[in-house]
């Protein structure tokens, strides 16, 4: 944890560099990946536990509010996101985990509601979460879509999504920090392209 280390500037200036070593074109990326799902009416889910779930429920809300203008919100003809976090419903996961294991409770959902064609984007840090793998391990046979987003060095994740967004970084809060910065591009990116 650089915060740790770091004073308050230090670690901003930090955190800044970190930014910029992203590739912008993941990031580009993953909102026409996202855009695609909107024009074909298919479904993007979203996964992650801890701060990368918190992550995944932020991006949902931002997804399905964020992208509209004012006028949008009163027109029923105005087509939508279809977007859920596969984080937000606990006593479906707790009962998968509790019943079956926590390795269980994003890929049974998918089971539920996915389809060929949706789009899974999963959170991991450190690339290499349970459930998290088994969810995209799933989606890949299933012929869906998989983005995953990592930092450290990727883990097991970045080799198996289909694409990603990577932070090289050993630090899980600027790591998930640099997640949502990008997040909140890629709503700002979709807004745009369903205003004009």
């Amino acid at each position: 944890m650089l915060g740790t280390k770091l004073d308050a500037l230090p670690f901003l200036q930090r955190v800044a560099q970190e930014l910029l070593r992203i590739d912008p074109a993941e990031i580009k990326v993953l909102a026409d990946l996202m855009y695609s799902c909107y024009q074909r009416d298919r479904f993007i889910f979203l996964i992650g536990n801890g701060g990368s779930g918190s992550n995944a429920s932020h991006f949902c809300e931002d997804v399905g509010k964020g992208t509209l203008r004012r006028q949008d919100f009163d027109d029923d003809a105005k087509k939508r996101f279809r977007v859920l976090s596969l984080t937000d419903n606990s006593p479906y996961l707790l009962a998968w985990g509790n019943d079956e294991g926590f390795d269980r409770v994003f890929v049974e959902q998918l089971k539920n509601l996915a389809g060929p064609g949706d789009l899974l984007i999963a959170i991991s840090g450190s690339g290499n979460s349970p459930n998290i793998l088994r969810a995209v391990e799933w989606a890949n046979r299933h012929d869906m879509t998989t983005y995953g987003c990592t930092g450290f060095n990727g883990g097991k994740l970045r080799a198996l999504a289909q694409k990603g967004l990577h932070v090289p970084l050993d630090d899980m809060g600027i790591v998930e920090s640099i997640h949502l910065t990008a997040f909140h591009w890629v709503v700002d990116d979709l807004y745009r392209r369903l205003a004009s």
